[in-house]
């Protein structure tokens, strides 16, 4: 099959045919319909995240089911599917305690099984569990999720992980109470994603930050009821000014250091940050000490808290009432051949998400 393969950071891309095995056991064959362009593969790209080569990266699709393993139930071929790197054993202690998304004991090969995929003769990486930069993903069954037919690819590719990821953040990490107020620094797709999830939890102010114009627009378009310029004024006192001394719940969805320093910046006393970025690995976040003994708190939040083979089809649902908008936040579709532009329009802010599409 054609892929688009990792070799080493700061090296782009390169088309190569990969091989792909036939699917054992619980794994089902997926032929890759649609893949974001998420942020978290730039990472490893840029060499912020390590990840040995060769890899096929990509990890946020949705395809139609090929071929099932033997001990497959839950899936027949034709099915249409979102897959989800929040793939679950179903066994260990914190499935059995409702946080599959973080599940100690994710399915994969053993190492006396041939790998799922392989270039020149090795063993490939792939990422995520998911590897949809591909036209096949071999993938286990607690990594996907049946959707209706009639739900296009593009748009459930991005609920595969950007929409749950953000929406999920609002909606099940921080739990936004109704009346609330609420910041999103960043304005790419995971930010856009949470200043929804903000939107449909009922905040009555959410203030968007970013430094590109257009992408505040699209805040706006989604559900912001105010934006913040931080590369023309300080988005803390501006914040502070608009809220009357700090948000109830404020987002990080860029993962920079200073950042999320600024996300805590911006809640109240008693209020809530949730750092959903990939800080880069090495970097410490620095919160003065004092400020906790004004019961401020701060957490992670891990692909929004996820219970996908739930989440996921309430969220098409969502966007079929029109409460979730997807369609907005698909700034342009591309093919395979095009990944590594695809990359530089992220890194230049040009794009809310782009697509790559395989039909």
């Amino acid at each position: 099959m054609k892929a688009a393969v990792y070799h080493q950071a700061k090296t782009p891309l390169t088309i190569e045919n990969v091989d792909i095995d036939d699917p054992r056991g619980r794994e089902v064959l997926v032929r890759t319909m649609a893949s974001g362009v998420c942020h978290s593969d730039l990472h490893f790209v840029d060499g912020l995240y390590p990840l040995p080569g060769p890899a096929v990266l990509g990890h946020e699709a949705a395809g139609i089911v090929e071929k099932i393993g033997p001990q497959v139930t839950e899936f027949k071929p034709g099915d249409h599917v979102i897959a989800c790197l929040s793939v679950f054993c179903g066994q260990c202690e914190r499935c059995l305690t409702g946080q599959t998304h973080l599940c100690s004991n994710r399915p994969a090969r053993g190492a006396d099984e041939p790998p799922r995929l392989s270039f020149n003769g090795k063993a490939t990486g792939q990422f995520a569990s998911v590897g949809s930069y591909a036209e096949y993903m071999l993938l286990h069954e607690n990594g996907v999720v049946k959707m209706d037919d009639d739900m296009p690819f593009a748009q459930a590719a991005l609920i595969g992980c950007g929409v749950t990821t953000g929406v999920g953040a609002a909606l099940k990490t921080a739990k936004v109470e109704p009346g609330s107020t609420a910041v999103v620094f960043g304005a790419g797709g995971v930010g856009l994603s949470a200043i929804q999830g903000c939107r449909i939890a009922g905040a009555r102010m959410i203030i968007a930050v970013d430094m590109v114009e257009h992408k505040l627009a699209t805040a706006r378009e989604l559900g912001a009821t105010h934006s913040i310029d931080a590369s023309i004024e300080d988005p803390i006192s501006k914040i502070h000014e608009l809220t009357g001394g700090g948000a109830d719940y404020a987002f990080e969805a860029i993962g920079l250091k200073k950042v999320a320093e600024q996300c805590w910046e911006a809640i109240r006393p008693g209020g809530l940050a949730t750092i959903i970025g990939m800080i880069p690995v090495g970097e410490m976040v620095e919160i003065p000490g004092a400020s906790f003994l004004r019961e401020k708190k701060i957490q992670g939040s891990s692909m929004g808290s996820n219970s996908f083979k739930v989440d996921m089809p309430r969220y098409i649902e969502l966007y079929r009432q029109g409460r979730l908008r997807l369609d907005e936040m698909i700034t342009k579709r591309a093919p395979l051949e095009d990944i590594n532009d695809r990359f530089r329009a992220m890194k230049d802010g040009e794009v809310a998400r782009s697509v790559i599409m395989f039909d």
